[in-house]
């Protein structure tokens, strides 16, 4: 994994506080502190606010900044990546087949990143799996090109898991990152190897530790940009 640490633009800066704070709001006073703690001019987070709510990404209530909704409904999968949201587990594995043939492209990619987004991984073409571990509702199951079930795999789950996701390279990337944002003290640098950690975690299949390979990073990674949130509550927000 290549990790660019050079300082994030101004509006992905605006966003990735608002994805990690809660509730996702700001007031112009707080996103000025941040400015100046990231060394962003007034001028250029000014502009970049106007674009981000010109373009949905930030909504204005009562003054204040908030997510849009395409940003919320990323919060919440980060959230799920950063928090606790396994339940135990019984062997029981989600699944869901592609029935309907004839869809474009773009029907094709937006039913992946859908699956994708609940942490399913694709067996064969259409075939999609997962533990069913998850405390999250399968809302995915509402798609009416999908047929959904809920099954339990003959073969070794764990290798099944291993098959499905690349547990081994998602590990050591991650570790890096963690001593990346360790060995990182300018704050802007600091903020994006957080993002790319914070991404990274989108990326954690969230597996029952029964699959999961010894010595799994997932809490180390929790822990470490939970860490990051305090910092910036208390040297960049006050």
């Amino acid at each position: 994994m290549s990790v660019e640490v050079t300082p994030l633009p101004a509006r992905s800066v605006v966003l990735s506080l608002l994805l990690g704070r809660h509730p996702d709001r700001m007031s112009p006073a707080e996103l000025a502190r941040a400015g100046e703690y990231f060394g962003i001019p007034a001028p250029t987070l000014r502009v970049a606010l106007t674009r981000a709510v010109a373009a949905g990404d930030l909504r204005r209530v009562v003054g204040d900044y908030m997510l849009g909704d395409r940003l919320v409904r990323r919060q919440q999968r980060q959230d799920e990546a950063v928090e606790d949201a396994e339940t135990s587990w019984d062997g029981t594995w989600e699944m869901a087949v592609v029935v309907v043939s004839g869809r474009s492209a773009s029907d094709r990619a937006a039913l992946r990143d859908l699956l994708t987004s609940y942490r399913l991984a694709e067996l064969r073409e259409g075939v999609w799996a997962r533990p069913a571990n998850l405390s999250r509702p399968r809302e995915y199951a509402d798609e009416p090109v999908l047929s959904t079930f809920v099954s339990r795999p003959d073969a070794d789950p764990a290798a099944l898991a291993a098959e499905l996701w690349d547990l081994i390279g998602w590990a050591a990337d991650g570790r890096r990152l963690v001593a990346l944002l360790d060995d990182t003290d300018e704050p802007a640098s600091r903020l994006a190897v957080a993002a790319h950690l914070v991404r990274h975690l989108l990326d954690d299949p969230l597996l029952p530790a029964e699959l999961r390979p010894a010595d799994w990073p997932g809490e180390e990674l929790r822990k470490a940009y939970a860490s990051y949130q305090d910092e910036l509550r208390s040297l960049a927000l006050g």
